[in-house]
């Protein structure tokens, strides 16, 4: 993708096509080479919506034991969401697109978007209706967040550049505690740990965005002591607040309580962005 792809205004869907066209990418475990995707977690923001829904097959593995790793599977996702967004954009000019994603599906689903967000994508930005992030590895601090506000940004850090003319299509949510899109500023173990997680496929390498989320690590880190408050950080064993704090969220069940986490007005995290969607369409 090498140009700008800019819209045309407004078209009405073909007749045989759908007014919508949802794609949504499952979280990490919720689908993977051997297996159709699960709607898991995307569920009640997709059951009921207008149009049709695709769900995204993709590794959706996180350790190199598992075979891809973190980065490698979610270029797969991206990769994979992207060719089904340009199968209906051809075959129906007229289709508006949403995009939805929880977990590591937020994080590739949330690339595509900026990607079409900037005008590199495979459809111009004026086709895409809504876009629903369910904790969003790479929150930005000023994307449109609904509920309660989470601090910090996501632990793979935010996307250089955010979702451009999109931007007003965008909802993400994080619940409170929920430190895969939640990494407070001062936390460098989890920041790097990220970072590095984003960076370790080399067919996905972007040099420019890659400084540019180094240098923001590396900036922070320096204004808040340097080198020796990493190494505090990492030195300070198993029993250190940095420890318990990762023990706590792994007991807590923030990260998969998305379907009960109220966002006020007696909606949950899931039918807001059902709604959001719908409402769009």
């Amino acid at each position: 993708m090498s140009g700008i792809v800019l819209g045309s205004g407004p078209v009405s869907a073909d007749p045989g096509c759908p007014s919508l066209y949802t794609v949504a990418v499952p979280g990490t475990w919720e689908t993977g080479h051997d297996k159709d995707p699960k709607p898991g977690m995307l569920a009640a923001v997709t059951n009921g919506l207008p149009g049709e829904v695709d769900y995204v097959t993709y590794a959706a593995t996180a350790f190199p034991w598992e075979g891809d790793i973190y980065a490698a599977s979610k270029k797969e996702a991206v990769d994979n969401a992207r060719g089904l967004v340009q199968a209906m954009a051809s075959r129906c000019a007229g289709t508006r697109i949403a995009i939805t994603g929880y977990s590591q599906g937020a994080d590739a689903a949330g690339d595509l978007a900026a990607e079409i967000g900037s005008g590199r994508g495979v459809v111009p930005p004026d086709r895409v209706a809504a876009v629903a992030l369910i904790s969003d590895p790479r929150r930005s601090p000023t994307d449109a967040q609904i509920g309660p506000v989470a601090p910090g940004a996501g632990a793979g850090g935010a996307r250089a550049g955010g979702f451009g003319w999109i931007s007003d299509k965008v909802r993400t949510v994080c619940a409170l505690g929920d430190l895969y899109c939640s990494t407070e500023e001062t936390d460098f173990v989890t920041r790097f740990a990220g970072f590095l997680a984003q960076a370790t496929n080399p067919n996905n390498f972007n040099p420019w965005q890659t400084q540019l989320e180094f240098g923001s690590i590396l900036n922070d880190l320096m204004s808040r002591g340097g080198l020796p408050t990493l190494q505090a950080q990492l030195a300070e064993g198993p029993d250190s607040e940095y420890a318990h704090q990762l023990e706590q969220f792994y007991r807590s069940g923030k990260h998969t309580s998305y379907g009960s986490y109220s966002v006020g007005g007696g909606q949950t995290a899931l039918t807001w962005m059902h709604s959001w969607i719908a409402t769009n369409a």
